[in-house]
């Protein structure tokens, strides 16, 4: 079963409120075994929303369009599917009449416009919104399935879960549907897709989509089945194909994200960790201290932007510096070492870089960072040059340190 949905609302369009309705509808109906293929933002304009439902209508089994329900002029959903179906409206006098017992219970005057809310299409059925205004409203044509639910995520989610879901499920099947994310760090989406290809091309259900961010790729794996138990048995068998072409590249297939991993390691090792960052200015501080429970692992964290810094908080010799630079692998060693030793941990990491988007040389390019672990995660350095803004590689930097992390205390290769 396939579904398309579609978020109404011009608001929707610029840049101050995200569209949130269809990213948790997508959930939920995956979890019902229906397969979203399609999410559409339209704005409130009654010949594109026409054109949109009628085009989701010849596409898919399910459509679900959230928001334009509402009592003003550019609420027009209702309007604009009447006309992609090809069907009359009629005001219900029952709908009306509640309608104008809500306001009146809260001692308030019903405008006039408010009587739009009241229209039905001819053949729907009715989903009563007992936490609003909007009723919802249920179609069908050719076998299709279209509603028509409020945009508020209180009454749209509620309306869902009550009144479309058990729907959905029943004219699913009983099929199921489960994903499964599985997610790689500091590896080239290219050099990911070289390595599986060749696993997943072999198999129709489950079905892999590659995803690439900065210092990560995710392989979203989706199967179907006639149960859980049979998507997750597809689902196992596909994973443990990637697993073998990807042999320790893996660091989470539940959900979790590296800074989540890395501090389930120290935790579980009962090690104390201590940073000095240079170019990522904190930021891999940040992501560790955004995992609950931090204070059992994360001792403290040296930002050591300038050399004097780095000679005065981290003990660094300036000899060091002058023959070699800041950025360097000589010094990055002598940060991580020296975080260790000023903070007293088992672990210390140091970061150094050129972030850009100036102070690159041809010898020594923006993008270019060196990373080290000293202490229990054993004695490393990394150099890599990252592309992209400055953003994108501080981003990276602080991965490849986490990946270094979960490497090191698993006792993996270096990178």
């Amino acid at each position: 079963m396939k579904a398309e949905l579609l978020a109404v609302g011009s608001e929707l369009l610029g840049s101050l409120r995200a569209e949130t309705n269809t990213l948790w509808l997508t959930d939920r109906l995956r979890e019902a075994g229906v397969d979203v293929v399609a999410r559409i933002t339209v704005a409130d304009d009654a010949a594109l929303l026409e054109s949109a439902i009628r085009g989701a209508l010849g596409r898919a089994d399910l459509v679900i369009a959230t928001g334009g329900l509402g009592p003003t002029e550019d609420d027009l959903t209702r309007e604009a599917a009447a006309a992609a179906l090809g069907r009359p409206i009629r005001r219900d006098q029952e709908i009306l009449d509640a309608l104008k017992a809500r306001f009146a219970r809260y001692l308030r005057h019903m405008a006039a416009v408010n009587e739009k809310q009241a229209d039905v299409i001819e053949g729907a059925t009715v989903l009563p919104n007992a936490r609003g205004t909007a009723p919802g409203q249920r179609l069908e044509q050719e076998g299709r399935l279209l509603f028509l639910l409020p945009g508020p995520p209180g009454e749209m989610m509620p309306m869902f879960t009550e009144q479309v879901l058990p729907a959905v499920r029943e004219r699913a099947g009983g099929a199921v549907l489960r994903t499964r994310v599985v997610r790689i760090a500091a590896m080239a989406e290219s050099d990911v897709e070289q390595a599986v290809a060749p696993v997943y091309k072999t198999f129709t259900n489950p079905r892999t989509t590659i995803l690439g961010a900065a210092g990560q790729v995710e392989l979203h794996l989706v199967a179907e089945g006639g149960s859980e138990a049979e998507a997750e048995e597809r689902i196992e068998a596909l994973a443990a194909g990637i697993r073998r072409a990807l042999p320790d590249r893996i660091f989470s297939e539940d959900g979790r994200e590296l800074p989540e991993v890395v501090a389930g390691l120290l935790r579980s090792r009962k090690l104390k960790l201590a940073l000095a960052e240079s170019c990522t200015g904190g930021l891999l501080a940040a992501r560790l201290t955004e995992v609950p429970g931090a204070s059992n692992f994360f001792e403290r964290a040296f930002v050591t932007y300038s050399n004097r810094s780095k000679v005065e908080e981290l003990g660094v010799d300036a000899g060091l510096l002058e023959r070699f630079g800041a950025v360097s692998d000589e010094v990055a060693a002598a940060m991580a070492a020296g975080a260790r030793r000023a903070a007293g941990t088992d672990i210390g990491v140091g970061i150094t870089g050129i972030a850009g988007p100036d102070g690159g040389t041809p010898e020594k390019p923006v993008g270019l960072v060196y990373v080290a672990l000293d202490g229990a995660a054993g004695n490393r350095v990394r150099r890599a040059v990252f592309p992209g803004a400055r953003e994108r590689v501080r981003y990276q930097a602080a991965q490849v340190a986490l990946e270094m992390l979960r490497r090191g205390l698993l006792g993996l290769a270096a990178l």
